[in-house]
């Protein structure tokens, strides 16, 4: 097995900053590989690592060692095998499928592009067709907490390899379920993006018209990072689509819809371990909202009763006509319903989704979002192949729906049950509510407590650096007091979908004043000639151009918005002040910003 070692993405970018090399940290991964581990289906060799060494030397070389320019320089991830790697064949987890790709999907491009490094290719659900793990020649992949139980599919081997500590994060796809089911049964952070956000090019189909790549990550942090960097639109990619204007933070005390009938199929620990995590979340003052979750479960019926197979066995046309004996027997039961489908069944299943559509739409004006146990029970290996179709079935109970209804979902950690196997929860949103999803995340995460994977390292505050925006039209926004994090207004940034770039300094040129009268407490920020100031702490935000109008709009006299010097030279937009409002202002320069000021003043 690969040596384990738990680190976040923070803490990679940390070792590395702190003089570790990728030589040392990949040269340990790759020599420890061992093909016994069915997790991997293929692993990178030492010919591999030695040309990847060599490229990102250079790499570094031309960007004179700055490793911010490669925010992923030398760490290294998983891909499942239904995504294309370049040097890698794709299987399918079908050996008589195999083939070569002549280049690296676009996502796996984009991350290999900032620096990471593919460690090798993923056990799944054979063509990605099942929410299990065991539809696999290369063997059932075992969970990582107990090895007599399922570790969930499709995408089982990336959600283990992270599970284990084995790398940072890694790509799935999630159809149905596959990048949430997995990430739920071994207690780590499965990100289901909104359709069309990240590219599918380079990615075998299973249901074209509903695929996304996922991210499996051992914090939110460094799933939503990953996620923006793999992001992007991409015209190769006829379901590609461009981000619109970012969505707010949720509110501090959300109103989730759960289930009025919630299935658990007999388990009553699955049952208590949901009961706990709405304590938690009530305890922080989320509001629970109970709602009859039929439309819901009538559209997940759609995605496997109904004219969607069929996207499956187009996928799949040309191998079933010529070689129907090489696809896993289940899998193959299941696509074959494709033959009894006809046109007019597709177009009454688009009419019923249609429809269906319309009544989630009326519940979602009322909530800010669903909550829901990302499975309902966890099965042991067993008892999936003895009744392979009925206990799949069950396992998408509470993700079936969510692409059919353009949704987005995050898959969270929440601890282990009374019997020690993991149990997690799903928030899920309209589509582009992503950023809200892990924003709320980051809060539950932290309050949770809930140790990392089957690693059982706690949650460090490390998060990645630098920050990677949304792949929106962005303004840069300097702010200097009472919007910088923490603060009492900073809410006003987070709504508007902001994103904190760096906290970092000006020019010194400007002169901070605590302003008199200001509620909340304000400071007024000068320029002056150049040696009649200080450089000033600021942090610098992505303000999304749709929402910059409605910010300005909230800001009193006397401040407004100008332009700011930064110590690198860079102008951004940032808060500025009047002149006149300094007569009668405390000269705070000297603390060098505003949360020195703020100390001082609690401790008087």
């Amino acid at each position: 097995m690969l040596q384990s070692t738990a680190w976040t993405l923070g803490e990679w970018q940390q070792a590395y900053r702190q003089g570790a090399t990728p030589e040392v940290l990949l040269s340990t991964l790759v020599n420890n590989a061992s093909t016994n581990d069915n997790a991997w289906i293929s692993l990178l060799s030492q010919s591999q690592l030695t040309a990847i060494l060599a490229e990102l030397a250079a790499r570094l070389q031309q960007v004179n060692g700055d490793l911010t320019q490669l925010p992923l320089y030398g760490i290294p991830f998983a891909v499942k095998d239904n995504i294309d790697v370049q040097g890698f064949s794709t299987t399918c987890a079908c050996p008589e499928f195999a083939y070569q790709p002549e280049q690296s999907a676009t996502v796996v491009a984009k991350l290999m592009a900032a620096g990471a490094v593919v460690i090798g290719k993923t056990n799944l659900d054979q063509f990605a067709t099942g929410l299990v793990g065991t539809r696999s020649p290369y063997g059932a992949v075992a969970n990582s907490f107990n090895a007599d139980f399922i570790s969930g599919g499709s995408s089982s081997g990336s959600a283990v390899v992270v599970a284990r500590g084995l790398v940072p994060f890694s790509l799935g796809t999630d159809t149905a379920g596959s990048g949430r089911v997995p990430a739920g049964l071994n207690n780590i952070v499965g990100l289901k993006p909104t359709c069309g956000w990240l590219s599918t090019t380079g990615v075998v189909p299973a249901c074209r018209s509903l695929d996304c790549v996922s991210v499996f990550a051992l914090t939110v942090d460094d799933a939503e990072y990953i996620a923006r960097i793999a992001s992007g639109f991409d015209e190769q990619d006829p379901y590609s689509r461009t981000i619109p204007v970012a969505q707010g933070a949720l509110p501090k005390q959300p109103i989730f819809a759960i289930p009025e009938q919630l299935y658990w199929f007999g388990d009553d620990l699955a049952a208590q371990a949901f009961e706990a995590s709405l304590e938690k979340l009530s305890a922080t003052g989320a509001v629970f909202k109970k709602i009859d979750f039929t439309p819901f479960y009538q559209v997940a019926a759609l995605l496997y009763e109904g004219a969607w197979v069929a996207e499956r066995f187009i996928a799949l046309e040309e191998l079933l006509l010529s070689n129907p004996d090489v696809v896993h027997p289940v899998v193959r039961s299941i696509i074959e319903r494709a033959k009894t489908m006809s046109a007019a069944d597709a177009f009454k299943g688009q009419y019923q989704l249609a429809e269906l559509k319309r009544v989630v739409e009326s519940i979602y004006q009322s909530i800010d979002g669903l909550l829901v146990p990302t499975a309902p029970s966890i099965y042991r290996t067993e008892d999936v192949l003895a009744n392979p179709i009925t206990l799949n079935t069950q396992l998408g109970t509470y993700t079936n729906f969510v692409n059919l209804l353009d949704g987005c979902a995050l898959a969270l950690p929440a601890g282990l049950r009374a019997d020690g196997l993991p149990f997690g929860i799903t928030v899920i949103a309209p589509a582009w509510c992503d950023g809200q999803l892990a924003e709320f995340g980051r809060r539950w995460q932290s309050m949770a407590a809930v140790t990392l994977g089957a690693t059982g390292s706690a949650l460090v505050t490390c998060p990645p650096t630098p920050t990677i925006p949304l792949a929106i039209e962005t303004i840069p926004l300097a702010v200097v007091g009472a919007h910088l994090t923490g603060m009492p207004l900073n809410y006003q940034l987070q709504e508007r979908g902001a994103v904190l770039l760096e906290t970092t300094y000006t020019a010194d040129c400007y002169r901070l004043f605590a302003l008199a009268g200001t509620v909340p407490p304000k400071p007024g920020l000068l320029r002056v000639k150049a040696g009649e100031g200080a450089a000033i702490i600021v942090e610098v935000w992505a303000m999304p151009v749709a929402h910059f109008g409605s910010f300005v709009s909230l800001i009193p006299a006397p401040l407004g918005i100008g332009t700011l010097t930064l110590e690198d030279g860079r102008e951004v937009k940032g808060f500025i002040c009047e002149a006149w409002a300094i007569a009668e202002a405390q000269d705070i320069t000297a603390l060098g910003g505003w949360r020195a000021y703020i100390a001082s003043r609690n401790k008087g």
